[in-house]
């Protein structure tokens, strides 16, 4: 037989249901709790749990659910009344049950106040009540009534003058992206999944560390200075007479990298290189990387070279392995993805990756590196 705590189970699971009919609005309709034991054979038992049962239900309570019997004749029992039927009969005796009273009166609340600014939320809510329920809506609402009215603020977030907690924007970007993504959906960084990238926030951006290997160029621009660390927002609208850009994965290789005519060199910070994608005026520069000769330096060549197809690798070929290689294992990678190598990259890379080898780019001697360096 049913128990009094598998109902209470089974009926606060239906609460997110009955939240979804709120928001329909919806006239309650009684919950039907179905029971899936049958009554014990055992005759002292089977008293036991019906008594447990009544004890627990509306007709002892007051508020609760409602037992509907059957009178049937058992072989255990003889003619016995067996409960058929559980159920809430009114939304009261539904909410007192599950203590979900002062939850349910908040989340009417805060849906008609939701609502009644913006509509647009009605299927999110639906989806997500109980998210409702666990949210402060005042500071929500105003932070989203901000962002409606200057979709594009180009602040930092302790700078808009917005009347919450200093760190409730901090502590609550989950739920704030989730409403903004439907309430200023048209001035969203769509491919951007930090949250002040993609609300047009000003923030602590990583830097990109460059040397202009022009001597000309550096003293036209910045008095002299040929070591430069600038925002990635700055490096993207950056203006430099340059014609060649040289990325490499070692801080020493990037610091004594060679004078060259017209050319800067970056330094790429391994997978970090991404974040330069958005530069669009890398995109008429000529690109050389020059990474480790492992699985790892291949996989990040081929991640630069899918926003700037002009990339070419050089000092990572066979060669250059052969005549350098210590004997160092790499860090083992599962990437199954074609690459975006040549023939020749990826026979190099499938190489490195089958025997998990390893050639670190400051083990070139310098003076072999600089025979090898593009012009």
């Amino acid at each position: 037989m049913i128990t009094p705590i598998d109902i209470k189970k089974k009926a606060a699971n239906k609460y997110k249901a009955y939240l979804q009919s709120i928001v329909e609005g919806e006239s309650f309709n009684p919950i039907v709790i179905v029971g899936d034991k049958k009554p014990n054979e055992d005759t002292v038992k089977f008293e036991e749990e019906l008594t447990e049962l009544i004890s627990c239900s509306k007709e002892k309570k007051g508020y609760g659910y409602t037992i509907e019997y059957q009178t049937v004749k058992t072989k255990r029992h003889g003619m016995q009344g067996i409960p058929t039927s559980i159920s809430f009969k009114t939304e009261y005796d539904y909410l007192k049950y599950i203590n979900e009273e002062k939850a349910t009166a908040k989340f009417k609340n805060d849906i008609t106040s939701i609502l009644s600014s913006f509509p647009e939320l009605k299927d999110w809510i639906y989806k997500y009540p109980i998210k409702v329920i666990e949210n402060d809506w005042e500071s929500l609402l105003k932070v989203c009534k901000y962002f409606k009215a200057t979709p594009q603020p180009h602040l930092y977030i302790r700078e808009l003058p917005i009347q919450v907690h200093t760190k409730f924007i901090e502590n609550n970007k989950g739920i704030i992206k989730e409403l903004l993504d439907i309430i200023i959906a048209e001035h969203i960084n769509i491919d951007e999944k930090q949250f002040e990238s993609r609300f047009n926030l000003k923030y602590d951006e990583t830097l990109v560390r460059f040397r202009i290997l022009d001597e000309a160029v550096s003293l036209q621009l910045f008095g002299g200075i040929d070591d430069i660390s600038i925002p990635i927002s700055e490096f993207q609208n950056i203006a430099l007479p340059i014609h060649t850009v040289y990325i490499v994965e070692n801080k020493m290789n990037m610091l004594t990298f060679p004078a060259q005519s017209n050319g800067i060199v970056v330094f790429g910070k391994g997978f970090g290189v991404d974040i330069m994608k958005n530069v669009e005026w890398l995109k008429t520069k000529k690109i050389y990387y020059w990474g480790d000769l492992d699985a790892h330096g291949f996989q990040i060549l081929s991640e630069i070279r899918t926003h700037f197809e002009q990339v070419e690798s050089f000092m990572m070929d066979r060669h250059t392995f052969d005549l350098f290689y210590e004997g160092d294992k790499g860090t083992e990678t599962n990437v199954e993805k074609d690459l975006c190598l040549t023939s020749e990259e990826s026979e190099m890379f499938k190489y490195l990756k089958e025997y998990n080898l390893r050639l670190e780019q400051e083990k070139i001697p310098h003076e072999y590196a600089r025979t090898k360096i593009p012009q």
